[in-house]
């Protein structure tokens, strides 16, 4: 079994079909890489000489990126911190009651958000943007995420998982089925949301009773099949949950943005500036 790198380990679908490091160490030279797309791949120490980058989009585990010489790592981190400060917070965790002021916040940034996105047609909802998971595709990995990290690991529970539940992308189908999942499944809002809902009580039941000599137990069960088999402390399990949260409320925000102005109707024919003007709109 390969394990990936990056903050949550995990083999993608621990199935190597013998493939898996073809390209490692390959040298691509001039060759045309427009609107390539990289899921779930390891760049551990590439290298990018003479490049031209023009509208590049990088997002996920990033660690010493360096740009033109420039280590550019803090100062995204810092963006991030001023634009989504529940990531300083979930920094700051040390004991039980941080963790529940923290999923507090969680489910405060999540109603805010779902307000925002019941203003729009139901059908937006499962509506994708750059081919990033829809609303309630999100809304389904954290059904998944919940169940693997809260009801499997902290509640060693062995097969918790919804039929809803939605795993990574690059997860074996045929793991995902065995373990409960429908991937092919058409679930309405209202499906998803009764699962996410339920969810969410697993994670407040989990933090209601709480202590802080709980969070140093150990959870002998892994995440998933397809994880590491090693122990893990209550405290790494629910910091899992809730980084989760946080970093998929921060890309579905990002996305109902693009959805919202969708939905906006846009102006027609002279702006007041161009009557003003006399400028013929053609």
């Amino acid at each position: 079994m390969t394990v990936q790198y990056g903050p949550h380990r995990w083999s993608a679908g621990h199935h190597d079909d013998g493939t898996n490091d073809a390209l490692r160490g390959a040298t691509l030279q001039v060759k045309d890489l427009r609107e390539t797309r990289f899921v779930d791949c390891d760049l551990t120490g590439a290298r990018i000489v003479d490049g031209c980058l023009v509208d590049v989009d990088v997002s996920g585990y990033v660690a010493g990126l360096v740009v033109n010489g420039v280590d550019v790592t803090e100062y995204v981190e810092t963006q991030l911190d001023l634009r989504h400060p529940e990531r300083v917070q979930l920094r700051g965790v040390r004991d039980a009651d941080g963790f529940r002021a923290m999923w507090h916040t969680v489910e405060r940034l999540w109603a805010q958000t779902l307000t925002r996105a019941d203003r729009l047609p139901a059908t937006v909802r499962f509506e994708r943007v750059q081919g990033e998971w829809s609303l309630a595709e999100t809304l389904r990995h954290l059904v998944f995420i919940t169940d693997s990290w809260a009801s499997r690991t902290i509640l060693d529970e062995e097969s918790p998982f919804h039929r809803l539940a939605l795993p990574q992308t690059a997860y074996a189908p045929d793991d995902a089925v065995a373990l409960g999942m429908d991937l092919a499944a058409r679930p309405t809002y209202d499906e998803v949301m009764a699962a996410r809902s339920d969810r969410m009580a697993v994670v407040r039941g989990i933090l209601d009773s709480l202590t802080d000599e709980d969070l140093a137990r150990s959870c002998t069960r892994s995440p998933a099949p397809g994880y590491p088999e090693e122990e893990r402390a209550v405290f790494e399990c629910l910091a899992v949950v809730m980084e989760e949260e946080c970093e998929h409320h921060r890309f579905a925000t990002r996305d109902l943005v693009v959805l919202e102005d969708r939905q906006s109707p846009k102006p027609i024919g002279n702006t007041s500036n161009d009557a003003a003007k006399g400028t013929a709109i053609r």
